[in-house]
């Protein structure tokens, strides 16, 4: 493991972030589970960042990738492609978009971009982008430059101009001790003065999170992106939902986030990633007729809608629904966060535990409140060594991202619980041993101050 790290620090590039003081290679995974190249087996409650939706290694998405690189393996979109179709006609009917279509991309990121490039050709231009405080939304040029989490954007530089309101996150910032109705109104307020500083006919759209992944999985009280559509409307500005994170039913009560929010119908705009492929790059953005079709020029994918990974969607979407994994992450995730907002009732470490579904956040902070990067960051070195795998995010990264594969178990999930909960038990001890030292020096400087010159 040393020499393999040691080749990737040699041809890979510093910024590209790895988990762990000594990282882990992965070598397969069955189910719930992952092993390491020493043979250790862990729980994964992270999934390769929210990515293997079902499971490790399914037979079902296995076979269909198999059989059909049996036939052909590519083509490019120059070409018919049934398996594009078969999915396309599958998600535009999930999308709530009436008379959606559908464009795939391999990637989130890339989904993203897609639906900038068609939000500002459709405003004829258009070249502002409302986007929420705490977001991230991916890593080329375009969407480094609507995020809002100084952590993930390397550049100020962007195609775009980005006005950032508020309403992300509902634990913290100017409006947090406010009641749900107070807080939605608050931002609503928020959003008209930010438009009332600026021309609204150059505002493309307003992209969100219906929760923010990166950020920490936070969310706006349920109404909040509903109440933010009546004001996009009043100016023609689109909405559009990124759901590479909380699609396909990963917050158990609604297959997708915007759903929630869902008090005026679905979203201009819908893009897509991660679980749909269960690790094949698959990405994606849904769209109405008018704003599907808006651009005037040639345009193509290459590796987008590839039939090996339009095969694997297909199987593991169809599995998706044929199990109802929606229902077990409604099911067992609400029992999974009961379960840890138990176990961590008694821990100062433990700001907050919040999520719905299988997609969970503990936020942790230091003795004072302020968010504890450096607690997280033990908490995910004890975890692997209890055995279990979880994420890291939160701008200050201070939140663990547990998203385990939507067919986790009830032993599972008690299995996770009961790791996590040593796991936070060692940080409590550590983070209470730091506090007891600190103050402990800082009585005898003040002590050797009272005392007068100390030689």
């Amino acid at each position: 493991m040393t020499d393999l790290y040691a080749r990737h620090r040699a041809v890979l590039p510093e910024w590209l972030a790895l988990y762990y003081r000594d990282p882990l290679e992965l070598t397969h995974g069955e189910g719930r589970h992952v092993w390491d190249a020493e043979g250790r087996r862990y729980l994964d409650f992270f999934g390769g960042i929210l990515t293997t939706m079902t499971a490790h290694a399914l037979p079902e998405v296995t076979k269909a990738v198999a059989e059909q690189a049996g036939r052909i393996i590519h083509s490019s979109t120059l070409y018919l492609n049934r398996p594009m179709v078969e999915l396309a006609e599958r998600v535009a009917s999930l999308s709530g978009i009436p008379e959606a279509r559908v464009f795939f991309t391999t990637s989130g990121t890339e989904a993203n971009d897609a639906a900038l490039l068609l939000a500002t050709t459709y405003r004829k231009g258009a070249n502002q982008i409302l986007a929420l405080r705490n977001s991230y939304h991916g890593r080329s040029f375009s969407t480094v430059g609507i995020t809002g989490n100084s952590a993930w954007s390397p550049t100020g530089l962007s195609p775009l101009q980005t006005l950032y309101v508020h309403g992300g996150i509902r634990g913290r910032g100017p409006y947090e001790a406010l009641p749900d109705a107070e807080f939605i109104e608050a931002c609503v307020a928020d959003l008209r003065d930010v438009l009332a500083q600026t021309r609204a006919a150059s505002v493309a759209a307003l992209i969100a999170e219906p929760v923010q992944g990166v950020g920490g999985f936070t969310a706006p009280p349920d109404g909040l992106l509903a109440a933010f559509r009546e004001v996009l409307r009043e100016h023609g500005i689109l909405w559009i939902s990124d759901e590479v994170q909380t699609g396909w039913g990963r917050t158990g009560e609604h297959f997708w986030g915007w759903q929630a929010h869902a008090g005026n119908g679905p979203p201009d705009l819908l893009t897509f990633a991660k679980g749909i492929g269960n690790g094949m790059s698959i990405g994606g953005v849904v769209a109405g007729p008018e704003v599907m079709n808006c651009l005037d020029a040639n345009s193509i994918s290459t590796f987008g809608g590839s039939p090996v990974t339009m095969a694997a969607g297909l199987a593991n979407l169809a599995y998706l629904i044929e199990h109802d994994l929606q229902g077990n992450a409604r099911r067992v995730g609400g029992l999974l966060i009961e379960r840890l907002r138990a176990a961590t009732a008694g821990l100062p470490v433990v700001r907050e535990v919040r999520g719905r579904g299988l997609m969970i956040g503990v936020e942790l902070a230091e003795p004072d409140g302020s968010p504890s990067g450096r607690a997280a960051g033990l908490a995910l070195e004890y975890a692997r060594e209890e055995g279990l795998l979880v994420g890291k995010g939160g701008r200050e990264g201070n939140a663990l991202r547990i998203a385990p594969p939507l067919s986790l178990s009830i032993a599972e999930a008690e299995e996770g619980a009961e790791m996590l909960e040593a796991a936070l038990q060692r940080v409590q001890a550590e983070v209470s041993r730091t506090e007891a030292s600190r103050i402990e020096t800082s009585r005898t400087q003040v002590s050797g101050t009272e005392g007068g010159p100390v030689s």
